[in-house]
């Protein structure tokens, strides 16, 4: 058994090498891809040890010594930590609720455009805002929700209102609902590119047969373009889904305040405060893998459920 199982190892091994050499080229192109993965992903895994240990920045972290779950232990009990994690799981699920649906929408009315000129134009509006940084976005809100000097005021002294103008930015009420809807305006865009590209790739003659069935264009739309589009909403999903604990730092920290901190402070931000600034690196550290833990776990359990649902759309 073991002289088959060694055979068989063998073959495999050769069989590899063989198509190595065959597409060699193939191969080259995706060896930075690879040398990335490992080299800023894999190796830096090596500090998650520090959520085990009490670390100091003066010295190494193999000669930090371990305190086991003393880090999680002290996390949990922080006050700030439990309001950072449960302004995490608001805005992130805001987002995925409003924020995952928006792309398809906005692609399924894209593709209802029959003008190539005027649905050429309406995917760039729609793509560009993905390629703005925050801090300009942040700007953009400023000039508008500004109470002194913001496009809002103006429009309140134009029509002759009288009373306080809010600013969006600075009110603990609306501050959520502001940073879901602006990133929907910015996120939206690169998605619906995406499901373009699956939609064009639908073969025509189905609609010319549903056409000839009597189906309308809802009914089209419904059981050829969104079905057609099962696959690929539920594999963006899964992604999403991993990501649902980055609930956008660089967004929180390029639009929050001391106001709002309340209701916007999350995980992310949070460990930047208390890593960066509180140089408490175990700690911090002990956030970031538990965030990572979460976003696994939800992975798995998404993928299984895409794999009941259509198994040729999970991932694993």
């Amino acid at each position: 058994m073991k002289n088959v199982a060694i055979t068989g190892k063998k073959n495999w091994y050769n069989k590899l090498l063989l198509e190595m050499k065959k597409n060699y080229l193939l191969y080259l192109m995706i060896l930075p891809g690879i040398l990335y993965i490992i080299i800023f992903r894999y190796i830096p895994m090596y500090g998650l040890t520090i959520a085990f240990k009490d670390y100091k920045i003066t010295s190494s972290i193999s000669n930090a010594p371990w305190v086991g779950f003393a880090n999680f232990i002290d996390l949990f009990k922080r006050n700030a930590f439990q309001r950072a994690f449960c302004n995490n799981i608001i805005i992130s699920f805001s987002k995925l609720i409003f924020g995952f649906p928006a792309p398809i929408i906005l692609a399924l009315l894209i593709n209802e455009v029959k003008r190539s000129k005027l649905k050429k134009l309406v995917q760039t509006a729609v793509i560009l805002p993905n390629f703005i940084s925050w801090i300009v976005i942040y700007g953009l809100m400023t000039a508008i929700f500004s109470p002194n000097t913001g496009i809002m005021a103006s429009l309140a002294s134009l029509i002759g209102y009288q009373g306080e103008v809010v600013n969006l930015l600075t009110n603990k009420d609306t501050f959520r609902e502001v940073i879901t809807i602006s990133y929907i305006w910015q996120a939206a865009g690169i998605g619906t590119i995406v499901y373009l590209a699956a939609i064009s790739g639908i073969d025509t003659e189905q609609y010319e047969a549903a056409a000839l069935d009597g189906a309308g264009r809802w009914r089209q739309m419904w059981h050829i373009t969104l079905a057609n589009l099962k696959p690929t909403i539920i594999t963006l999903l899964i992604f999403r889904v991993g990501g649902i604990m980055n609930a956008g730092f660089d967004q929180i920290f390029a639009i929050s305040n001391d106001i709002v901190i309340s209701k916007a402070d999350i995980i992310s931000t949070y460990v930047y405060r208390l890593g960066l600034e509180q140089r408490k690196f175990g700690i911090a550290t002990a956030a970031g893998f538990l965030e990572s833990v979460i976003g696994l776990v939800l992975v798995l359990i998404t993928n299984q459920i895409a794999r009941v649902i259509d198994r040729d759309s999970a991932i694993m």
